[in-house]
């Protein structure tokens, strides 16, 4: 059980985290470029990022799948965890939406050379992480709060 909750939380701890750096520091820090600097660094940079958070995503749905399974089942969890996957549902379904569309859109502008396209992109990308951002420290706070013992 402790293995399954350490991945958990690692994975929690790199997808939040990354969302949280991306709106509060690394944004802010981008508005000195202008847009042919600015928007290959940002495709670079959500290339990673979802790489990292893809694998956070298998890591945290993986190890919630252990911990429901080693302490009975859904019947045998409390509230908290029900509320938890369903806002980690939600999440999920933010992520790959984020991926199959405003980042390939992005990509595909960028290789046009079209960077007011590439903008709109990067907007509906970081609206979206933001909200990603929001239900993800929801989650925290009812994990949090949540907690039995």
């Amino acid at each position: 059980m402790n293995a399954a909750r350490l991945v958990h939380e690692l994975g929690v701890i790199i997808w939040i985290g990354g969302m949280f750096f991306a709106n509060f520091a690394l944004r802010p820090s981008l508005a000195t470029l202008d847009p042919p600097q600015r928007l290959p660094l940002l495709m670079s940079v959500f290339t990673r990022f979802f790489s990292w958070a893809g694998a956070a995503i298998v890591a945290v749905v993986g190890s919630g799948i252990a911990m429901v399974v080693l302490l009975g089942g859904m019947s045998r969890v409390g509230t908290a965890v029900h509320v938890m996957i369903a806002l980690g549902a939600v999440m999920i379904v933010i992520y790959g939406a984020l991926v199959a569309g405003p980042y390939v859109r992005l990509r595909k502008a960028l290789d046009r050379g079209n960077f007011p396209a590439a903008g709109q992109a990067v907007g509906r990308i970081r609206s979206w992480v933001a909200v990603n951002l929001a239900l993800g420290l929801a989650i925290v706070a009812v994990a949090v709060l949540g907690h039995r013992g």
